[in-house]
């Protein structure tokens, strides 16, 4: 199995728009931060898009990426769905509708908000297409078969919001989360690569800080754990430098292999 990490920003990304620090002016590649977003390679070879972020098209054309099986969403917020009518160019090229799951409240808001995706009485005209979409809502803790894998919905809390984070095989995704609830500690406990969402050194009221993400990686015990949906308060080098053995900044476009 094959992790990418296609977009490893927080919902501003990085640079930001206005700012001038050291950071959004910075000349290394790992410090350019389009927003969150992730494809999973199984060993069968399908893939599962790990949300839609706005930036979809530029990252799946850097990490040429012509096909998905399956989309995962984590939650409903504009960062996470927001590239959504990308996926046309990967329905169009299949020939069928992409099978898409998320929770509950994300699938209700992804067929209001992007009804012409979803609603079959939406026709294109003809010459003309549009993306195909299937919607499937998933249940925290009640495993699914998605693309030939188990994937098991991880229910973690980010603000007002209840978001999923995902368990596939050996890898354990999360993503805008405050912290991990015991019951989703049990889940993800035996993964060998964990990914979880650091925002600032400070404390955050929705996110893990990158403290909370260290003590959390200590307590799941991982191999590798992978901080993502950053912000412009690390230089990627920096933060490198300061996370202990095991713990790791992700950049986008970087793989990882699991097998």
């Amino acid at each position: 199995m094959k992790l990418t990490f296609l977009g490893t920003g927080t919902s501003f990304g990085v640079p930001q728009i206005g700012c001038d620090c050291e950071v959004c002016r910075s000349s290394d590649p790992r410090d350019k931060r389009t927003r969150s977003g992730a494809l999973v390679e199984t060993d069968a070879g399908k893939r599962i898009l790990i949300d839609t972020p706005p930036e979809l098209r530029l990252q799946l054309i850097a990490n040429r990426i012509d096909r998905v099986d399956a989309i995962l969403f984590t939650h409903e917020h504009a960062d996470h769905i927001h590239g959504i009518d990308d996926v046309r160019a990967l329905s169009v090229r299949s020939r069928q509708a992409l099978r898409m799951y998320g929770p509950a409240e994300t699938v209700e808001t992804l067929g209001q908000r992007f009804a012409y995706i979803f609603d079959e009485r939406m026709r294109p005209l003809p010459g003309t297409t549009k993306p195909e979409g299937e919607l499937t809502t998933l249940e925290a803790g009640v495993p699914m078969r998605i693309a030939g894998e188990m994937v098991t919905p991880i229910a973690v809390p980010h603000g007002h919001t209840t978001v999923f984070g995902y368990r596939i095989g050996a890898l354990g995704y999360v993503t805008d989360a405050k912290l991990l609830p015991p019951a989703a500690i049990e889940t993800l406990r035996g993964v060998t690569v964990l990914v979880l969402n650091a925002l600032f050194w400070k404390e955050h009221p929705t996110h893990m800080s990158v403290p909370e993400a260290i003590e959390t990686a200590r307590v799941l015990g991982a191999e590798r754990t992978y901080l993502t949906h950053l912000t412009h308060d690390n230089f990627h080098a920096a933060l490198e430098a300061k996370l202990p053995a095991g713990l790791f900044p992700a950049y986008d476009g970087l793989t990882v292999d699991l097998t």
